[in-house]
């Protein structure tokens, strides 16, 4: 067996079963009345993300690619978390045509929007391409909650006050953008445009933030969690991952951080900052230069005008 081959982390594989993650926050906020989108909701973070939300009394729309495992999830939550509701709808990262019917379907379903989290990501994968011809990584993690949010503005200025919240990770601190090569056709390496999709959550959050009101928007960095976004894994820092398991988060605990920037008070917030262990980290993507041109580059991409 290739010892390059990605991996996921069970708990079985790990040295320890517990990680040291301490909560030094939590919160009995209600939600009841609020409706919130999680992508990604169907497993690992985003569906730990969910079933918070439905505990506190949000409608939530769990939106997923697959919508079998969509549906179980929501089933699932459900069964958990007493009176929770939960709807899942079809929504691929990967093709706008799928993001434009999802935000279509939003429009004729839901009177408000108070919340949107994007949750789903893909990391550390091989080269591969959207439907739309970008290297999947900074198509599906960036441009496709670029475009969504784009799409779902007018239903959040109208629910306002209102919160995107965008799933970034410390892997941003190594990421570069590299505009000459957006579509990963000259020199691909996978960590590398995991990074880059990162760091342009990071920087997207930052321009959004000065872009509108009624909206406060704020990136996250989860920490380094066992989900399957981590199958592509390999050594040697697969190896490092193992001698340090008790470093890594449950979906659960990599959940804190959303849900903190979910419920805590706007004024006890930052708005455009980036949040890691229900904390503002203020070394984070701060080159205005970089999110403005990242913004323009986004819209020509995808054929839009977001002034």
């Amino acid at each position: 067996m290739s010892s390059n081959r990605g991996v996921f982390l069970s708990d079985n594989s790990l040295p320890f079963k517990r990680s040291l993650f301490i909560p030094t926050w939590s919160s009995d906020t209600r939600l009841d009345g609020k409706t919130a989108i999680v992508t990604g909701g169907n497993a690992g973070i985003g569906k730990e993300t969910v079933k918070d939300l439905a505990s506190r009394g949000a409608r939530v729309i769990l939106a997923c690619r697959d919508m079998a495992k969509g549906e179980q999830a929501a089933c699932d939550v459900m069964r958990e978390v007493k009176g929770a509701k939960v709807v899942t709808r079809q929504l691929d990262l990967a093709d706008t045509k799928s993001i434009c019917q999802f935000a279509e379907n939003i429009y004729n379903t839901e009177k408000a929007l108070h919340y949107l989290i994007n949750n789903a990501g893909v990391a550390v994968c091989p080269f591969a391409r959207t439907v739309d011809g970008i290297e999947m990584q900074f198509g599906v993690n960036h441009l496709g909650h670029f475009f969504l949010t784009f799409l779902l503005l007018d239903l959040l200025k109208h629910s306002a006050p209102s919160r995107v919240i965008n799933l970034s990770s410390a892997a941003h601190l190594f990421g570069k953008i590299h505009f000459d090569d957006l579509k990963g056709e000259k020199d691909y390496h996978h960590f590398r445009a995991y990074a880059q999709s990162k760091l342009a959550n990071v920087l997207f959050t930052r321009e959004l933030a000065k872009r509108t009101e009624g909206i406060t928007a704020y990136s996250v960095d989860p920490g380094f969690v066992n989900t399957d976004i981590l199958r592509y894994i390999r050594r040697p820092l697969l190896d490092v991952v193992k001698n340090f398991g008790f470093l890594i988060r449950t979906p659960a605990e990599g959940a804190y951080t959303t849900i903190y920037c979910t419920v805590t008070p706007e004024n006890q917030l930052v708005t455009g900052g980036y949040y890691r262990s229900a904390a503002e980290s203020s070394n984070a993507g701060q080159d205005d230069g970089t999110a403005l041109k990242l913004w323009a580059v986004s819209c020509h991409l995808l054929g839009i005008r977001w002034r």
